[in-house]
């Protein structure tokens, strides 16, 4: 999909995701200055573009984070949510995502060790509940999957969503 945007004759980069942190870019230092030199950019113009230009920086900046982003979300199998009284968990198919929703209805904190501890060796009281879905995308895949790590879902290998999987199983 084009992500250039013809306004007045000028053509603006219009963001899949969004732009990295400060911190992820000095972390992908080294594949940032790559990404530049695949433009032809070397470190002598890319100061100069960021005095001179700052507005095609920023686009440079943007690109490349939805580079990043698009290559992080691919990977994406599992995501993980926790509040202080329930989990959310997301296996992420190529065109469906899968929930398990895990529900304590006791005064636990799942946010503490002791009450994580608690809900895996007691998953099978009473007090616990599970929910389990499925749905497709509604759009595409990783846009949808970015969403639900921007409202604080964390990637995750899957062990969590793997062993409730098999008690609701």
């Amino acid at each position: 999909m084009n992500r250039l945007n013809n306004v007045g004759g000028f053509y603006f980069y219009t963001m899949k995701y969004r732009q990295l942190t400060k911190e992820q870019f000095e972390s992908l230092h080294q594949e940032f200055a790559h990404f530049l030199a695949s433009q032809k950019i070397d470190e002598k113009e890319w100061k100069q573009i960021k005095k001179e230009k700052p507005e095609v920086a920023e686009e440079e900046m943007n690109v490349f984070s939805d580079v990043v982003w698009d290559d992080v979300l691919l990977k994406t199998q599992y995501l993980e949510h926790f509040s202080k009284q329930s989990i959310n968990l997301f296996k992420c198919d190529e065109n469906e995502i899968h929930r398990i929703f895990v529900k304590v209805n006791t005064d636990i904190n799942l946010l503490e060790q002791e009450g994580y501890q608690w809900l895996l060796s007691h998953s099978n009281d009473s007090a616990v509940d599970y929910f389990t879905g499925t749905k497709k995308y509604t759009s595409e895949r990783n846009p949808e999957i970015f969403d639900l790590i921007e409202k604080g879902s964390s990637i995750s290998k899957g062990e969590l969503f793997e062993y409730f999987n098999r008690l609701v199983s």
